[in-house]
């Protein structure tokens, strides 16, 4: 992948970023060049990617503005959804699994999981790790959708509630 200042991809697990600038960093004596990404959550947070490690990191670019109705279609409930997440063994089994989620970037499993959770949830109290994944997940769709469909985080956080609240509207939510 070649990126450019200005360019906004999604960094894993932290979401939609702008490459604000390339910078020249001495680490342990060495020189190397870091891309400047400014995250667009409203942290205003920084983070600096070595241009040199590109390839062995899940950034990816945002999703299209088309992909925005598949996306809200992982959100609709389905009958007998279960949460993938629980149905792990043991805590340590059920950890990795979220590591994963998170570090593969893909807003259609974060999607799924945010179904699931969110179905979960309205059967049974969370776990505390399960309500920070469910949280966890939010934010990041909210964040990209926002991005994507240039509308403020309260309209995206909007868009996903009506689609987990009445799946008939799904696809009306996703397209306007």
């Amino acid at each position: 992948m070649t990126l450019t200042v200005g360019d906004k991809v999604v960094y894993p697990s932290r979401g939609p970023c702008r490459i604000d600038a390339v910078v020249r960093k001495v680490v342990c004596g060495t020189p190397a060049r870091f891309y400047r990404l400014v995250l667009l959550d409203g942290s205003k947070g920084e983070l600096f990617v070595p241009i040199a490690n590109l390839q062995n990191l899940h950034m990816r670019p945002l999703l299209d503005r088309s992909e925005i109705p598949e996306l809200m279609g992982h959100l609709t409930r389905r009958s007998g959804a279960t949460n993938d997440l629980g149905a792990a063994k043991n805590w340590r089994q059920r950890e990795l699994e979220r590591l994963e989620l998170f570090k593969s970037g893909s807003l259609f499993d974060l999607a799924d999981t945010v179904e699931s959770l969110t179905e979960l949830s309205g059967t049974k109290t969370l776990s505390p790790n399960d309500r920070d994944t469910l949280d966890h997940a939010r934010r990041l769709l909210v964040a990209e959708i926002s991005e994507v469909m240039d509308e403020s985080k309260r309209a995206a956080e909007a868009r996903i509630n009506s689609v987990l609240e009445t799946p008939d509207t799904a696809m009306n939510v996703a397209r306007n």
